[in-house]
């Protein structure tokens, strides 16, 4: 014979039961602490530590080198100097958010230049033309990379190291390692140095080389934020599998991806033109390297599904502060490597940390 629930028949007995029932369903809400809450807020806003870095690293080099460093001109040098580095950057995130990696984003942009200088004075092709040629053979190499990756389901890193040597030895034997020089450029074929040519604005200098960047990053940041294309990338590198269920085509988005990206970098082959003057296939080639560390001292996860396209740009410009004070402070080069690697493992460790959250 089982036991069956006794009805409450007094106010006193109903009270005690409403309070037991009550017992059983309350949850433990003590409050978080100060760096929980931390934890949570950089958790939220990926951009904020690269951010504080980058403030931090301009006030030590203001008290370290002088308000020399602090100069119109000085900052404008670094907007300048980060300006490739920042549109190839912003190729290498698009990839990094689906969880994977480009190693052949640098190749592209240097055999992109390369066909646009050589198709203009090789064959006396329009320079319009021939710049057109080099987008679009950068957004042929981003399908190839993407056709691999999402139908053959090969890895990221395993693809794109091969793509990468690939291209490169591409742009060397079709180049035959020939330097188009700078003065021809400047007489034959002026737009391919377009994104070169100075603004001065007050008492700083821009190039149009750091207005299509600023300008790129602020479309993507739109485009990753708030459209549901953008959604679908981020869905994609947090977990694939989920989208995929949720209605996603991941393979059309990851091809998406892949393409846009190529299509980034033949438009930093176009602004590495402006900003040396000449073609050569020797210019670039570690792109690739630098795009990855401005990616991930911006906070990016590599692991994907995390972080900002601002968080890229902060990071590539405590890269050019940390390059450009040193400089100034007359320290040697290797010193600037060693504080940058220190950087990477630094930001790899403080994301790790963060990831608990979500975990």
């Amino acid at each position: 014979m089982t036991d069956t629930p006794q009805t409450p028949r007094t106010p006193q007995e109903f009270e005690t039961a409403v309070a037991r029932e009550t017992a059983v369903a309350s949850f433990d809400t003590h409050e978080k602490s100060l760096l929980e809450r931390i934890r949570h807020f950089l958790h939220s806003s990926p951009a904020s530590v690269p951010l504080i870095v980058l403030v931090l690293s301009l006030v030590i080099f203001a008290v370290i080198v002088g308000s020399r460093f602090f100069t119109p001109f000085a900052l404008s040098l670094i907007l300048q100097q980060v300006a490739i580095v920042g549109i190839v950057g912003a190729a290498q995130t698009l990839v990094v958010l689906t969880a994977g990696i480009d190693l052949s984003v640098g190749a592209i942009m240097v055999l992109t230049s390369v066909i646009m200088g050589q198709f203009t004075f090789r064959y006396g092709m329009p320079v319009e033309l021939a710049i057109l040629c080099g987008i679009a053979l950068g957004a042929l190499c981003g399908l190839i990379n993407g056709v691999l990756i999402a139908y053959l389901k090969l890895p990221p890193f395993i693809v794109t190291l091969g793509t990468w040597q690939i291209y490169l030895a591409t742009t060397y034997i079709y180049s035959a390692n020939e330097t188009i020089r700078a003065q021809d450029i400047e007489a034959n074929a002026k737009l391919l140095q377009f994104f070169g040519e100075k603004v001065p604005i007050g008492g700083a200098t821009f190039t149009y080389g750091v207005f299509i960047m600023i300008l790129l990053i602020a479309i993507l940041w739109y485009v990753l934020n708030h459209t549901a294309w953008g959604r679908h990338v981020y869905a994609i590198g947090d977990d694939p599998e989920a989208a995929k269920l949720s209605g996603v085509s991941t393979k059309r988005v990851l091809i998406a991806v892949y393409v846009l990206a190529g299509l980034i970098c033949a438009l930093a082959g176009w602004v590495s033109i402006g900003r040396n003057g000449s073609v050569s296939p020797q210019i670039g080639q570690f792109a690739n390297i630098e795009s990855i560390t401005a990616v991930v001292i911006g906070g990016m996860s590599l692991f994907g599904g995390r972080g900002s396209i601002l968080g890229m740009l902060f990071g590539a410009l405590i890269v050019g502060v940390f390059s450009f004070g040193m400089r100034m402070y007359g320290t040697d080069v290797q010193w600037t490597y060693l504080i940058i690697g220190v950087l990477i493992i630094l930001a790899v460790a403080i994301d790790q940390w963060i990831r608990k959250v979500a975990g």
